[in-house]
């Protein structure tokens, strides 16, 4: 579960920070894009219209989690979609959406991205789908994402971008890159061809496995059994 932080200059400062590392990391350009983290009682989130650069810790929009926002500063007119996966994922902590150029790509052929590696588990699942498509900053469209989402973590929003989720601003941001680097590798791969999917019993045993990925010893999940082979410690 997200525990809700604070609402904080330093927490205001950190979603500033991962808005300009969408730009900095070229998964998208100029006010295109939003970023929120969950507070008690609600998120905060990228105003509309104003350049990440031109972002100040007051211009941060504090929302509830009825669709109420406090201040003279319009939210993002994606606020709906954040506050949906606030509202219909408890382990949320923070949002990023961006149009990275080949996950959009990938959007606006309408096709997802299934198992063709196994990375694709790093959204929670054995694949990750694309929303039909909807207007921008609409119902539909938030609706349209939570069917795509089911338990995962990301999805792609067809003609326009891509929208994921983690359990803080760096996992969130995370996940985003790393749907974007799966949506440029399913393209290279269908420019030669229909790459090879995966079973699914080989991604039962790999979403078994990520239940330990890239934790230490004293991190694993005892529950999730024998995932990984581990060496034996001499010291």
């Amino acid at each position: 579960m997200s525990a809700n932080l604070p609402d904080t200059p330093e927490l205001r400062r950190a979603v500033i920070e991962t808005a300009r590392a969408l730009v900095d990391k070229r998964l998208t350009r100029g006010t295109s894009g939003n970023v929120s983290a969950r507070v008690e009682n609600g998120f905060l989130i990228t105003p509309s219209g104003i350049a990440y650069e031109a972002l100040s810790e007051d211009l941060i929009v504090f929302m509830d989690l009825e669709g109420g926002y406090f201040g003279e500063t319009l939210p993002s007119s994606e606020w709906r979609m954040h506050m949906d996966i606030y509202r219909g994922h408890p382990n949320a902590g923070a949002v990023v959406h961006c149009h990275s150029p080949r996950a959009t790509a990938l959007s606006c052929l309408r096709r997802g991205i299934p198992a063709f590696h196994y990375m694709v588990a790093v959204a929670g699942g054995d694949r990750i789908d694309c929303a039909p498509y909807a207007t921008f900053g609409t119902r539909a469209l938030s609706e349209a994402m939570l069917q795509a989402l089911g338990t995962r973590q990301a999805c792609l929003l067809a003609n326009h971008g891509q929208i994921a989720f983690g359990t803080s601003l760096a996992k969130a941001l995370s996940v985003s890159e790393a749907i974007e680097e799966l949506a440029d590798q399913y393209l290279s791969a269908l420019s030669c061809g229909e790459p090879v999917v995966l079973s699914e019993d080989e991604m039962s045993e790999i979403l078994r496995k990520f239940q330990n990925y890239g934790k230490q010893a004293n991190q694993q999940d005892p529950e999730a059994g024998d995932a990984f082979e581990l060496p034996t410690r001499r010291g």
